[in-house]
């Protein structure tokens, strides 16, 4: 196993309260896996990123319970230093905005570059042509004239292609992209898509996808855990997920997606809003917008049933998702 996070718990200190971001999430990625996470804004999707990768702000977050277990090492016991040395050589991670994760008072050529004369001692010639290098590999044109150039100077697919080569450039066991496709047009999506999966074949790395988009993932994840309200509530082979899913909240983001054989009609949209993380509702947190809700769930907090021998999900009825029995059945 390379990554396996174990029951992690999040907190976040506010003027509201205890905001509880992450609550008792569980996952795992195998070497040479794609591990897809989805959800909606606020489901805590980045924070468990951020803690698996030790940049959690702190204050006001911080880890309250759980293990992250990388290569059978427990990352939360390791002194800073110690983690410093994990994060960029054995473990990196693509930022959602890439102009704001990029120093646009340094050249591109110079943030590649970096990565080699810090980790890997290099000298200033020997890191330049390593940077070149790998602006090539991501297929950025004219990578030697171009590494001299500023982030703003580049386009947002270029920018989003300059952090993923920053990512692999000292090709880690596992890389955590979040949300790289945000703010991009369709085809630059696919392009970037494209180049995180064959990066990912090549160096027979894991990867760690978060995102909200299910289009997105479809033809790259090998897993799907689907998040909500700080919680794992749904995880599958990703073809199991999209023909079947087990969880009222899959199957409403499913019908969401736009659909060409549904063209003229009124799109979906799940009711009501995610429910605050300072006042998250008892039982199975999902019950106030689910339209299969009845009295358990108001009060029962739901375990992640065991599906089949590789999926698991926190409703407490998933055999009607599965079966897609019908919303208007009794309550």
């Amino acid at each position: 196993m390379l990554l396996e996070v174990r029951d992690l718990h999040v907190e976040f200190r506010t003027r509201e309260g205890i905001a509880k971001a992450v609550n008792g999430v569980t996952y795992s990625v195998d070497e040479g896996e794609t591990l897809a996470v989805l959800g909606e804004s606020g489901s805590g999707k980045s924070v468990t990123a951020q803690a698996v990768m030790g940049i959690l702000d702190t204050p006001p977050g911080r880890i309250t319970g759980g293990r992250i277990l990388f290569q059978g090492r427990d990352l939360l016991t390791l002194k800073e230093d110690e983690r410093r040395k994990v994060r960029g050589a054995r473990m990196a991670m693509v930022f959602q905005d890439a102009l704001s994760a990029l120093n646009p008072v340094l050249t591109v050529g110079d943030q590649l570059a970096e990565m080699f004369t810090v980790h890997r001692g290099a000298s200033r010639k020997d890191a330049r042509a390593k940077a070149v290098e790998l602006m090539d590999r991501v297929r950025i044109p004219a990578a030697r004239e171009r590494a001299g150039q500023y982030p703003h100077q580049f386009s947002g697919g270029m920018r989003q292609r300059i952090m993923i080569a920053m990512a692999m450039a000292l090709e880690p066991a596992l890389i955590i992209a979040d949300e790289p496709t945000t703010a991009l047009d369709v085809t630059v999506q696919a392009q970037v898509m494209e180049l995180l999966a064959e990066l990912r074949r090549e160096l027979r790395m894991g990867l760690v996808l978060i995102t909200h988009d299910l289009g997105v993932v479809a033809d790259v994840a090998d897993r799907i855990a689907v998040m909500y309200a700080g919680r794992i509530v749904e995880t599958a082979p990703v073809h199991d997920l999209y023909r079947a899913p087990a969880h009222p909240y899959t199957q409403g983001l499913l019908d969401s997606i736009p659909r060409l054989d549904r063209k003229g009609r009124e799109l979906y949209a799940i009711s009501g809003l995610p429910p605050s993380l300072t006042a998250i509702p008892t039982g199975c947190p999902f019950h106030p917008r689910c339209p299969r809700a009845r009295d358990v769930c108001r009060t029962d907090d739901p375990p992640l049933y065991e599906v089949s021998a590789d999926r698991r999900s926190a409703c407490h009825f998933w055999r009607e998702t599965l079966r897609k029995e019908p919303l208007d059945a009794p309550r």
